[in-house]
């Protein structure tokens, strides 16, 4: 049987899982000097300052607006949950078994929670409090987040009753294959959501259609960041014609969430494909940059004009961009050297000119990397396949964004910890949250207290030392939680329910890691069949001012077993 974890030891550990490691003197662990390849630091054409002007620094962004996920879900079927110290499947069983239960398939994508108006780098303060010196040790060793000030700031308060109700549902679109949905966002006004062939937006208290958006073919990646209540997508060129008729994923667009306008429409052509266009795999936005990456190639544009203002250029080291994580600032994850004997390495760009501002080289053993916060910049990797159990971590690195030092390197146990960067896609880890420059991440579920049932936890570690902190907010038993993301200095969760009852979104004191119940859903069974038919572990949920948005990512052709399934649900204790 496995045991729950811990709490934390009375004295900081002094090797192994959990100790702080050392950044060494040199090699991978050393910050090193931005590599030139690639950026032609006098070419007009693309964007570049002319010689001797200084780029500005472009400090990455932390987490999305209020309201945000920390990033969108993989629209990836999920493994099954690993009970009494079993390993998760590996990734090539995954997608074996996704095949076998495509028709099953129900997966929640990205709920994005948008602001109206603003500057993303002022959304990112509201979500993140960053400390220089990462807190102070407590006495007894622990990282102690008392001594330090964190807490309060949040806007999330608990309302005089608890209790929700189901404010709507929207019916599943029909789809003849696997279909990707993944993208919405959220206004003070509208609920909009990526539908099949379109954007939508709803009235988010009714569900009712305000307004749709048409696009020339299906939406094939969407990002969860927003600036000025704008946002982006990746689209097919043209509508699919048969099953397999998948068309390419080169087109890209700004969306006003406001007005529910496709502001423009843009394609890139690639230094090798003559007059052939781009295909992209995924998108982000880096301080009012629009990031793409794919097989092809990357490209960066200008979020209020569609404008081109960089590409990464061919260079002697065979570097590419494997794809970019976003926010106030952008981070790019860069390949060099063979197929046998790559090297990655983490580069903070400025965002108008693509030039690398500080950079730091991942060990070898290492072939991708996941950007999960882009300030305080964390990155996850599985060096050397030893995870074991297909997440993609098997280490966290904690880096100084300004210099490309590693602060701290944090080991992250596979059979203790339950987040996810499975897919090869830069931006799309989940159930993991930084914030009061500190990693929070759930456990992998044990048995509980009870006579059966499972449970779990969410803990944290300080981003400077590396070292755990006594942070522990337990989910109870039956229940399992997981981190959606910050408000403020408090950390906002989900907990999933058992059989007989209703999920919970809870606030998690920054400082005291109490935590308050804002909402409870109801024990109904319709509702809960409603609320439980998004897959665990690969839903993604939106909660502000006392909504909670659930919608899915990907659709598949129907289930002969007649299975109940919802593009989205809401919830409003309002």
């Amino acid at each position: 049987m496995t045991q729950p974890p811990p709490p934390p030891p009375n004295e900081p550990p002094q090797g192994g899982f959990g100790a702080p490691q050392d950044p060494p003197p040199g090699g991978f662990g050393a910050p090193t000097p931005p590599p030139q390849y690639g950026y032609p630091p006098q070419n007009p054409q693309y964007g570049y300052p002319p010689q001797g002007q200084q780029p500005g620094y472009g400090y990455p962004g932390q987490q999305p607006p209020y309201g945000y996920p920390t990033q969108p879900q993989s629209p990836y079927p999920p493994p099954p949950p690993t009970n009494n110290g079993r390993k998760k499947l590996s990734t090539q069983a995954q997608i074996i078994l996704a095949a076998t239960v495509a028709v099953a398939l129900i997966v929640v994508g990205g709920i994005y929670v948008a602001n109206s108006g603003g500057d993303d780098t002022k959304d990112d303060a509201k979500n993140t409090t960053s400390g220089a010196d990462g807190g102070k040790d407590g006495k007894d060793g622990k990282q102690d987040a008392k001594d330090n000030g964190i807490g309060g700031g949040g806007k999330e308060k608990a309302p005089a009753d608890v209790k929700s109700t189901m404010a709507f549902k929207l019916a599943t679109p029909k789809v003849t294959d696997i279909t990707n949905v993944s993208g919405s966002w959220l206004t003070d006004t509208t609920f909009v959501k990526t539908g099949v062939n379109e954007i939508v937006g709803y009235d988010p208290a009714k569900g009712t259609q305000l307004w749709s958006i048409p696009l020339p073919g299906q939406l094939c990646a969407a990002t969860d960041h927003v600036k000025d209540n704008l946002t982006a997508i990746a689209f097919e060129a043209a509508r699919r014609t048969g099953k397999t008729d998948y068309q390419p994923c080169t087109e890209i667009g700004a969306i006003d969430l406001a007005a529910g306008k496709l502001v423009w429409r843009k394609s890139v052509t690639g230094p090798n494909t003559g007059d052939a266009k781009l295909k992209f795999d995924e998108i982000t936005i880096g301080a009012g940059t629009v990031a793409l990456g794919g097989t092809d190639g990357g490209a960066a544009l200008d979020l209020a004009t569609g404008a081109l203002r960089w590409k990464p250029q061919a260079s002697a080291e065979n570097c590419t961009d494997m794809g970019y994580g976003g926010g106030a600032g952008l981070v790019v994850a860069r390949k060099c050297g063979t197929y046998e004997d790559p090297q990655v390495s983490i580069d903070n760009l400025n965002p108008e000119t693509g030039a690398p501002l500080s950079s730091y080289k991942m060990p070898p053993g290492v072939a991708y990397a996941s950007i999960i916060s882009t300030k305080p910049l964390v990155v996850a990797a599985d060096v050397g396949d030893t995870a074991g159990d297909g997440s993609g971590i098997s280490d966290f690195f904690s880096i100084d964004e300004k210099t490309g030092a590693l602060r701290a390197k944090i080991p992250a146990d596979a059979d203790t910890y339950a987040a996810d960067c499975a897919t090869t896609e830069v931006e799309s880890c989940r159930d993991v949250v930084v914030g009061n420059d500190r990693l929070y991440l759930p456990t992998e579920e044990h048995d509980g207290s009870g006579d059966y049932g499972q449970t779990n936890e969410i803990v944290s570690f300080d981003l400077a030392t590396g070292r755990t902190t006594s942070d522990r907010a337990d989910a109870g038993d039956r229940y399992t939680i997981t981190p959606l993301r910050m408000d403020g200095a408090n950390l906002i969760a989900y907990k999933w329910p058992p059989y007989d009852k209703g999920g919970q979104i809870v606030s998690i004191d920054g400082s005291t890691f109490k935590q308050t119940v804002l909402m409870e859903n109801p024990s109904d069974k319709a509702v809960r069949e409603a609320e439980t038919s998004f897959t665990k572990g690969y839903s993604e949920m939106r909660f502000a001012a006392g909504r909670l948005f659930i919608a899915d990512a990907m659709l598949s052709k129907p289930s002969t077993l007649n299975l109940t399934s919802y593009l989205a649900v809401s919830f409003t204790t309002g």
